[in-house]
């Protein structure tokens, strides 16, 4: 590491293929526990919590605004100089303790004094809390990644953040614990408060507090320094003299020193990292800071850990969808499900140009292929939808968001129906999704997954369709194409081939959620029905095309039928118009069903 006096630390990556924060991602990743973090104010700044050292300065300013009231400014000047202003009008020496002892005498009193500086105000539990650093923080203690952790800080935030996911620390803030506390490696996680706890009459805060450390405290921080890596975030090391002569005399290092600055590196920060060669990460906050270092370790993961099967990734779907604190091990599941068929869909895999002699083959291998990569995700999807409560609309939503964007990344030179099959897997995500809905009972959902996320057409402009318009089964699945997979199959020619091998090959995802034949067909085929009365309500004649479909044989006659059983349903209160679509009109829902309706008798085919 090289040092600018003018600029602080620049660090030149090894041919700037490996950057500082992800030099830290790779060591721990490989290193779990292996690291300790050195946190200092910086890290709960955004969190709106004083310093210790703002909290003496407050204070003193408050003390001197009662001694002397009539002066406006008594406050200002002394909070400008805390110690001058003590030394000048008492006998005792600034500290936190004799502080707290001058102002508030009586641990009532005196805890009543501290809260407004660390607790949140009576309903305003957003504020004092946790910041993303410290959730951050928890997780990667959660992972195992981080064991011990010190801090300068008086707060309860890390303490609060580890709470929040379960953990219950180790927490060292005054000398007497440091003889009865768990060995290191034995501890999920240990919070050593280097200068004390804001409750605490053994909080160092002024000069003199800061030079030496308690022999206790010394040893403890000592064994810290020699037997773990360390990464420091949200320290100046302006202040804290006994804490910079401890990682001064830290011998040569196991591990790499990381040290994040946000700002101007102090003097002696830029001789800190000097002589430990630290690995230096510039210009991140510590929200950013930690927030990425997540990010990357998950990554290094995803990695190293063998692709879990269909099956059990359902079973872990079905243990992470209740519980909030497994939400993020819910999202990768998906996320990771979606990645697979994106890595999939490539010109090398997946062909989008053949000759007329192979087109009909290439067709049919790429329609078995897009749904054999999109296995995974349809069965997480049929659980994860039907199971849910609507807590993870959301996240459905993403999936399919993704998969649209397939098409965006098409090569230049194509057969337009092979194109076209790129959306595949979005349509059978959509489909999933639709009949789980339907089968949960909770069709506001269409509402959301059939007009949103929208996607870009082709050479037309800004004209942005919803999944109910540009994955239309006829379009994405050519009727001659269907038909050679169907005569190959010796199965002859149907009236609706795509809507026949949608439901047959949608059938297998939907075995745990809907045991009988009977009533997953009867849920495709209302889904058939809804999704088509969306698409018929549009003002565009070109798109006004239903899903053409199996439906259509069950429409019913004499009165009977489905077509008959919506018709009935059509009222103010209908979940599809309470949840926003046709506009939340039910004139546009009524106008859409005679639409499909006219469209039926004019073009249907009924065997």
């Amino acid at each position: 590491m090289a040092t600018d006096d003018a600029n602080g630390p620049v660090t030149v990556p090894a041919g700037g293929l490996i950057e500082p924060p992800m030099a830290m991602a790779l060591n721990v990743h490989s290193s779990p526990g292996v690291y300790a973090l050195l946190l200092g104010a910086g890290i709960s700044f955004a969190s709106g919590v004083k310093t210790g050292w703002g909290v003496v300065q407050d204070i003193v300013g408050k003390v001197a605004a009662v001694r002397d009231p009539e002066n406006p400014d008594a406050r200002t000047e002394a909070m400008a100089d805390p110690e001058k202003w003590w030394e000048a009008n008492t006998t005792e020496p600034l500290g936190y303790s004799a502080l707290l002892a001058a102002a508030a005498p009586m641990p009532a009193s005196r805890q009543a004094m501290l809260a407004e500086y660390f607790e949140p105000e009576e309903g305003q539990e957003d504020t004092k809390g946790p910041t993303a650093a410290h959730r951050a923080i928890a997780q990667l203690v959660k992972r195992g990644n981080i064991r011990v952790i010190l801090t300068t800080n008086f707060d309860r935030l890390t303490e609060r953040a580890l709470q929040e996911i379960g953990i219950s620390p180790q927490v060292v803030s005054r000398t007497d614990q440091i003889k009865g506390i768990k060995p290191l490696t034995h501890s999920q996680v240990t919070v050593v408060k280097l200068h004390g706890d804001y409750a605490d009459l053994e909080q160092r805060n002024t000069v003199d507090e800061l030079e030496t450390y308690p022999d206790e405290l010394q040893e403890l921080l000592e064994r810290v320094l020699d037997e773990y890596g360390l990464i420091v975030c949200g320290w100046s090391a302006d202040w804290d003299k006994a804490l910079v002569r401890a990682v001064e005399g830290t011998r040569s290092r196991r591990y790499p020193l990381f040290w994040s600055q946000y700002g101007r590196f102090s003097d002696a920060a830029l001789a800190l990292t000097a002589q430990h060669d630290a690995v230096v990460i510039d210009g991140k906050s510590a929200d950013e800071l930690f927030t990425d270092l997540v990010r990357r370790v998950e990554a290094l993961d995803r990695l190293t850990v063998a692709p879990i099967t269909r099956d059990v990734a359902v079973v872990q779907l079905k243990r992470a969808l209740p519980d909030p604190l497994r939400r993020i091990e819910l999202f990768d599941l998906v996320d990771q499900a979606v990645s697979q068929i994106v890595g999939r869909c490539t010109p090398e895999h997946r062909p989008v140009h053949a000759t007329s002699d192979t087109w009909a083959d290439t067709f049919g291998a790429n329609v078995h292929g897009y749904r054999a990569d999109s296995d995974t995700l349809l069965h997480l999807l049929a659980n994860g939808v039907f199971h849910d409560d609507g807590t993870h609309d959301n996240l459905w939503r993403r999936a399919l968001d993704r998969l649209l964007r397939l098409r965006d990344t098409s090569p230049s030179t194509f057969n337009e129906q092979l194109e076209k099959l790129r959306h595949l897997p979005a349509l059978l995500a959509t489909w999933t999704i639709g009949v789980a809905a339907v089968l949960d009972r909770r069709e506001e959902l269409l509402a959301t997954i059939l007009y949103h996320p929208e996607w870009a057409l082709p050479n037309s402009g800004h004209a942005r369709l919803g999944p109910a318009w540009c994955l239309n089964p006829n379009r994405v699945l050519i009727a001659d194409g269907m038909h050679d997979m169907h005569r190959s199959a010796n199965r002859g020619r149907l009236l609706y081939p795509q809507s026949n091998w949608l439901k047959a090959t949608l059938r297998e995802p939907f075995r745990l959620v809907e045991p009988s034949d009977t009533a997953y067909s009867e849920a495709c085929t209302r889904f058939e029905f809804l999704v088509s009365m969306v698409a018929m309500d549009t003002d565009n004649e070109f798109f006004a095309y239903p899903w053409s479909g199996e439906f259509f044989l069950a429409w019913g006659y004499d009165g009977n039928g489905l077509a008959t059983a919506i018709e009935e349903e059509l009222t103010d209160t209908w979940p599809l118009l309470r949840a926003g679509a046709f506009g939340g009109q039910l004139s546009h829902a009524q106008k859409a069903l005679t639409a499909l309706t006219k469209w039926r008798s004019e073009h249907a085919r009924r065997g």
